[in-house]
């Protein structure tokens, strides 16, 4: 792990980040040594309840790494907020779509150069399948990691929803949550690598990355996940909002 990732803003975060999550819910982290301990890496997980950044955050902290997440790129305007996301080195993403077209390939770039160990959630929200198990991905990370030939590791959790259930309210009283987590192989993309990236090429990119987290996530449930990735517009969903 370069020594640059841990900054020491980020490490007098941590301490408090820690000792609260630490205080609500107990850790198994599995395979965590599969998280390279330094270089350039996406890490995208399974997403399915609002406390998932902070189980992630401190998962990553304790494999070694410090994590850099996506932010809107308004948020870098507010005060004193903006300030801290510039110095924790969090990425931008703009949502003007003529600014959106190039952003790609910038973050991918400052990625590579930096080092980072990046936190893409591939749904882009919670997962709307009734049982918890991943729903159809969005191409962001596939489209960054093909970019940048960056690899992407699967990061799955099982048991946060006996900390905060989907949308619901935190438990910080009672007995603490037990949280799973697992780190699987980088995901294989390289039958992608070097061709245009259009939106048939991300979509199957995107599909395999959400075939992994799903195979994964059944390996720590003790379950067969569905055959096929749910779907929201299948199914009458909109993909975001409570539900």
């Amino acid at each position: 792990m370069a020594k640059k990732e841990k900054t020491m803003l980020f490490r007098v975060l941590a301490v408090p980040v820690r000792a609260f999550m630490h205080s609500v819910a107990r850790f198994e982290i599995i395979d965590r040594e599969k998280l390279p301990k330094s270089g350039p890496v996406i890490i995208a997980p399974n997403h399915y309840s609002e406390v998932d950044p902070l189980v992630t955050a401190v998962t990553i902290w304790e494999s070694g790494r410090a994590p850099r997440f996506m932010a809107k790129a308004g948020l870098f305007k507010v005060f004193g907020l903006g300030w801290l996301l510039r110095h924790l080195d969090m990425i931008p993403v703009e949502r003007d779509s003529k600014r959106a077209s190039a952003n790609p390939v910038a973050q991918a770039e400052h990625i590579v150069e930096k080092g980072f160990a990046v936190v893409v959630y591939p749904e882009g929200s919670l997962t709307r399948e009734p049982n918890l198990w991943p729903m159809r991905g969005k191409t962001g990370a596939a489209r960054l990691a093909l970019t940048g030939k960056i690899p992407v590791y699967p990061l799955v959790h099982w048991g946060t929803q006996d900390l905060m259930p989907r949308y619901g309210k935190l438990k910080i009283f009672g007995r603490r949550a037990r949280i799973t987590l697992k780190f699987g192989e980088p995901v294989d993309l390289s039958e992608f690598y070097d061709k245009p990236i259009n939106s048939e090429l991300l979509t199957k990119a995107t599909t395999k990355i959400m075939t992994d987290i799903s195979d994964l996530l059944g390996s720590v449930r003790g379950e067969t996940p569905p055959a096929k990735i749910w779907d929201p517009s299948e199914n009458e969903q909109t993909e975001t909002g409570k539900f």
